[in-house]
């Protein structure tokens, strides 16, 4: 692979955009939709905010929708003017997926929220894209059931689908891409159509659900979805050890999975994270290299597997190793994971933050995670690091001041020093965040002459590019 990363590696969202006349598809959307259909700025703005440091670039119009007709007449209308189409879920996405850099129609699906029909003996479960993941392993609360991919945020189904996301779950669960069954889509030109079954495996034609999932938005805006269902264990143990080094940490973590120990979940914070989680988060770890783990199955096998995470763990010379089998306790641990964000925010609440992930093979973890810290502390950058590592995915969140252009350089050459890395040991600019507007400079270095191919995918499915144009693509 010959291409090299750009020196500005994180594309900023450009202040100003292409001008174009969208007002004949907003007339006719708003004969269709009424008062459904807002032009108001703040409207506009709430539903183009982004989680980093990307400038916010909102629609024209923001459409609330109530079902899979309404999508479908609002994409035909935009794909007859030419007017982009950017489908909105709850806002969680970290890339710029949701900016409208050529303007366009927001489509607002947080209405579209039914559980549709669950199907507790194949273990299945259909839901509109509005349904949220907490919203959802509620509703199944009484059925023995629950749903596993736990992107930390409480996002919503349909933008779980578009950004394939992943979480503290998906090293024993997956990821979306191995737990959707089927979707209902609409094309660009306002078909309805359906990718599959509540079958569990199908070799008929071309596996349109997992083209569908991870796109962001650029084939299709989902309006239905199918998913599997896990059964909710007898017993769950969930606990804590320290590591002298992030090195020792991830040698654990590798030496776990090697050894096939059906771990649930096994979190890495560094001694910055561990920190920050102290003081947002009112816990008193010991603020050194941490994991967290949790262990799912009957009480028997769950003590036998905290066992021998025990024995992995001092033979990696680690320390303290609990667990507890307390619900309450384990809520509060990973409640303080799920929280790393806004902890780590509160390190530098005047700045600006930049988070972006990468992923590795497990046996390349210990030496991204140890230069990527090594590369932070030298540039002088404020920079925790968290990582779902028993996948091989980490994540570091920098915190910039905006003002100051050479600290945004700084940062743009860390994050273009870590997609590079990662890369190059054979793994991904991004785990689970997704490309959007941040990443798309990395596509050509991790794809090669693959790009083309999607590209190619892209203009045959949305010939007029109107579905979340300016996103993945260089």
């Amino acid at each position: 692979m010959t291409t090299t990363v750009p020196s500005d590696a994180i594309p900023s969202a450009p202040s100003s955009r292409p001008t174009k006349d969208h007002s004949k598809a907003i007339a006719e959307l708003k004969a269709q939709f009424g008062d459904r259909l807002s032009t108001n700025l703040t409207t506009r703005q709430q539903h183009a905010h982004t989680m980093t440091w990307l400038e916010s670039q909102p629609a024209d119009a923001v459409l609330v929708a109530r079902d899979k007709q309404e999508v479908a007449q609002a994409v035909a209308i935009c794909n007859t003017h030419n007017m982009p189409v950017i489908a909105f879920g709850i806002g969680s996405s970290l890339e710029g997926q949701l900016n409208a850099p050529y303007g366009g129609l927001c489509i607002d699906m947080s209405e579209m929220n039914e559980i549709l029909q669950v199907n507790s003996e194949d273990l299945t479960v259909t839901v509109q894209p509005g349904v949220t993941r907490e919203q959802l392993n509620h509703y199944l609360r009484d059925t023995g059931l629950f749903f596993p991919i736990d992107p930390g945020a409480n996002a919503t189904i349909g933008g779980m689908v578009a950004t394939r996301a992943s979480g503290t779950n998906a090293v024993r669960y997956g990821t979306m891409k191995d737990v959707v069954l089927a979707l209902e889509v609409v094309t660009a030109d306002g078909k309805i159509i359906k990718t599959g079954s509540r079958a569990k495996k199908s070799a008929a034609g071309y596996d349109l659900t997992r083209l569908i999932i991870g796109s962001e938005g650029t084939l299709g805006v989902v309006t239905e979805i199918t998913l599997k269902l896990f059964g909710i264990t007898e017993c769950v143990g969930s606990g804590i050890c320290h590591f002298p080094t992030v090195e020792a940490a991830c040698e654990a973590t590798m030496m776990t999975i090697q050894m096939c120990l059906p771990i649930a979940r096994i979190e890495l914070l560094d001694t910055l994270q561990v920190k920050a989680c102290n003081q947002y988060s009112n816990l008193t770890l010991k603020e050194m290299p941490t994991l967290f783990v949790e262990f799912h199955g009957s009480t028997a096998g769950v003590q036998e597997q905290a066992q021998i995470f025990n024995d992995i763990v001092e033979e990696c010379g680690g320390s303290d190793f609990a667990w507890d089998s307390n619900e309450e306790a384990r809520k509060k641990l990973w409640h303080a994971r799920h929280n790393a964000y806004p902890a780590s925010r509160a390190l530098r609440p005047e700045a600006q933050a930049l988070s972006t992930d990468a992923c590795v093979p497990i046996s390349r973890l210990a030496e991204c995670v140890s230069e990527t810290a090594k590369d932070i502390k030298e540039a002088g950058m404020i920079g925790p690091i968290v990582g779902h590592v028993g996948d091989g995915n980490f994540h570091v969140l920098l915190l910039v001041d905006t003002d100051n252009p050479d600290e945004v350089q700084t940062a743009e050459d860390l994050v273009g020093r870590l997609a590079k890395r990662a890369i190059d040991m054979d793994g991904t600019c991004t785990g689970e965040h997704g490309i959007g507007q941040g990443k798309r400079k990395y596509m050509a270095y991790e794809h090669g002459d693959a790009v083309g191919v999607m590209q190619a995918i892209k203009h045959a499915l949305d010939p007029n590019n109107i579905l979340n144009p300016g996103k993945i693509w260089p």
